[in-house]
């Protein structure tokens, strides 16, 4: 069983390896594909409320994931999160992993749902995790992300109650 733990500064250079390549890619994220790392740091690490990684238990990094408030204001009872599997530890449930203790933590911070703002349509595998944890598609956003194989692709909203 994978440790899951929060973010710790020394955790940097191998989380940047995993960001690095899935930023790049342009596949997933609604991140500039030339992002350097100061701004990767400053997207994944400073911005949200919390950090996590998950480590094998030779302590080999395996993903991330961050957890932050989704909108301010009447609206900071919604929490978002995003997620990143290593290449080379992905079709090992670590995204259904990620999730359940995102929603525990969430719920633990006071978070009452969590919504994803920006799913993008081919990204199949992510979808189904999401919907495997009770996620459901609650709007698609026609033609919302450039992909860089398909141009533009639709995006769902994806949420799901906590409470």
């Amino acid at each position: 069983m994978p440790e899951i733990r929060p973010f710790l500064p020394d955790d940097w250079p191998e989380l940047w390896a995993m960001l690095e390549p899935v930023f790049r890619a342009g596949k997933t994220y609604a991140v500039r594909m030339d992002i350097n790392e100061d701004d990767a740091f400053t997207f994944w690490v400073e911005k949200p409320d919390c950090t996590y990684v998950v480590l094998n238990d030779d302590e080999t990094y395996l993903g991330t994931y961050f957890l932050k408030t989704n909108a301010p204001g009447p609206g900071s009872h919604v929490c978002n999160c995003g997620y990143i599997v290593a290449e080379y530890a992905r079709g090992r449930a670590l995204a259904d992993e990620m999730c359940r203790h995102s929603m525990e933590e969430a719920a633990h911070m006071g978070y009452r749902a969590m919504q994803y703002n920006l799913v993008v349509s081919t990204n199949l595998a992510a979808i189904k995790v999401w919907e495997r944890n009770g996620f459901e598609v609650t709007g698609t956003l026609p033609g919302a992300f450039e992909h860089p194989e398909y141009g533009f692709v639709d995006a769902h909203v994806m949420y799901r109650w906590l409470g």
